[in-house]
C-alpha cells in the first residue's frame, strides 16, 4: 500500500485518490500542489477502504476502472457507511467514456464526473467546491449539536425556574401570611396595652410583611413574562394611557397631578402586557412627581423612521443620567426606600414587556428636572383601523 501525504496549513483537509496507476497520482498531486489539502493514495478499492477506516476524508477522487472492484462498487460501500456516506466523490472516467453509471446509495452522497484527459482548472475548481461544501456541512452538524446542548440547558433552566416559582408561590407565602396574620391580631387585641415603641415595632412588621408579599408577586410576574404567550390585537394606546392614569390617581386626596395627553397611534400588541407596561410607567411618574408643587405628566408619541415611539415624561425628582441604563434592572433603585416606597421591579417588568414585543425602551433624566421614558412596540404592516375613544 502506498500512501503519499502533502502536509499543508490545514491538516484536516484529507483527500483520497484511488487509482491503479501510481503515476496518475503523481500527476494529480502536481495539479493540486498549491491547494491546502493532504493527499492520500490507494492503488485499489480495498486499499482505499482500509485507508478510510483510519482517516476522515473530506473528498474522494476515484477512477472508475480499478482492479478487483470498480469505482462504482467502492462508492456503494462508502454510501452504506454512516461515517463515509456524506463524503463527496469525483469519479474519473476513462477517455472516450460516453455513459456514466449510477450506483446503489447514490441519493445519499454528492458526486460528479470528470473525463480523461483531466482539465487541471476544472479539477481544482471542483476540489475547492466539494471541500468547502463538505466542511460547511460538517460545521452545521457541529452547530446543531451545540444547539441541542443549549436547548437541553435552557430546558433545565426553565424547569428550575418553574420549581423556584412554585417554591416562592407556596413555601414563602405561607410564613409571610402567618407573620402578617399574627401581627395584625397582636395589633387588634393587644394594641391598647402596648407602648408607643411596641406599636411602632408591630407596624413595621406588618408593613414589611406586606412589602415582601408584593415583592414576591412582582418577582413571579417578572419570571412569567419571558414564558408568556402574546395575544396580539390592535390597542387604543390613547385610551389606555388616559384610563390607567385615572385609575392610579383617583384615590389621591387633593390630586394636583396634571396629565397632558396627546393622541398617539394604536399599537398591535398583547393588551394585558401593554396595560402592565403603561401602569408601571405612569405609576413611576406619579410617584416621583408627587413631591413637586405643580406635578405634570406628559404622554405622547412620534414617528422615528420605521418605528413609532411612545413616551411618558414627568417633572419630578429625576435621577442622575449616569444611571439611565441601570433603572431597568431588577432591584436597581436610585432612591432610598424611606424617600419613595417600591419593590425595584416595576421598570424591569416594563422593559421585559417591551423586549417581549421586540421593541426598545430607554430613559433620559436630570436630577430635580424629571424623567423621560421612551418605548417602541412591534408594528403590523397593514392599515391600522380607526379606534373609537367612546
Amino acid at each position: 500500500m502506498r500512501a503519499n501525504i502533502h502536509t499543508h496549513k490545514d491538516a484536516g483537509n484529507k483527500v483520497l485518490i484511488v487509482d491503479q496507476k501510481p503515476d496518475y497520482y503523481d500527476s494529480l498531486s502536481e495539479i493540486l500542489a498549491d491547494q491546502e489539502i493532504d493527499l492520500y493514495y490507494a492503488h485499489s478499492a480495498h486499499e482505499g477502504l482500509a485507508l478510510s477506516s483510519d482517516n476522515n476524508f473530506v473528498l474522494i477522487i476515484i477512477h472508475t476502472q480499478l482492479p478487483e472492484m470498480d469505482g462504482y462498487a467502492m462508492a456503494e460501500i462508502f454510501c452504506m457507511d454512516d461515517k463515509m456516506c456524506h463524503v463527496p466523490f469525483i469519479f474519473i472516467l476513462p477517455e472516450g467514456t460516453k455513459m456514466v453509471k449510477l450506483f446503489n446509495g447514490h441519493e445519499k452522497g454528492l458526486f460528479t464526473f470528470l473525463s480523461e484527459p483531466i482539465n487541471a482548472h476544472v479539477l481544482i475548481d471542483k476540489v475547492k467546491y466539494f471541500i468547502e461544501k463538505y466542511r460547511h456541512e460538517q460545521e452545521l452538524v457541529s452547530t446543531r449539536q451545540v444547539l441541542k446542548e443549549h436547548i437541553k440547558e435552557i430546558q433545565k433552566a426553565y424547569d428550575d425556574l418553574k420549581s423556584f416559582s412554585y417554591t416562592v408561590s407556596h413555601d414563602l407565602r405561607a410564613p409571610l401570611r402567618i407573620i402578617s396574620g399574627y401581627s395584625t391580631i397582636l395589633q387588634e387585641d393587644y394594641g391598647h396595652i402596648l407602648d408607643v415603641e411596641g406599636s411602632r415595632v408591630i407596624d413595621t412588621i406588618v408593613r414589611n410583611a406586606s412589602k415582601m408579599t408584593r415583592l414576591i408577586d412582582e418577582l413571579l410576574n417578572y419570571a412569567k413574562l419571558s414564558r408568556q404567550d402574546k395575544h396580539l390585537e390592535y390597542i387604543d394606546m390613547t385610551e389606555n394611557f388616559a384610563s390607567i392614569f385615572e385609575e392610579l390617581t383617583d384615590h389621591i386626596l387633593n390630586n394636583r397631578i396634571t396629565l397632558q395627553l396627546s393622541e398617539v397611534k394604536p399599537a398591535y400588541a398583547d393588551k394585558t402586557l401593554v396595560r402592565r407596561l403603561i401602569t408601571n410607567l405612569i405609576s413611576n411618574a406619579v410617584k416621583y412627581s408627587a413631591p413637586k408643587r405643580n406635578p405634570v405628566i406628559e404622554v405622547g408619541g412620534f414617528q422615528d423612521g420605521d418605528e413609532y415611539v411612545y413616551y411618558v415624561k414627568d417633572n419630578g425628582v429625576g435621577f442622575n443620567p449616569e444611571y439611565k441604563d441601570k433603572v431597568f434592572g431588577v432591584f436597581h433603585r436610585l432612591h432610598k426606600d424611606s424617600e419613595f416606597e417600591g419593590t425595584g421591579i416595576g421598570l424591569a417588568i416594563a422593559s421585559k414587556v417591551v423586549d417581549h414585543h421586540n421593541g426598545r425602551i430607554w430613559a433620559e433624566a436630570s436630577p430635580g428636572k424629571g424623567a423621560e421614558f421612551y418605548f417602541t412596540l412591534e408594528r403590523k404592516e397593514t392599515d391600522i383601523p380607526q379606534l373609537s375613544h367612546a
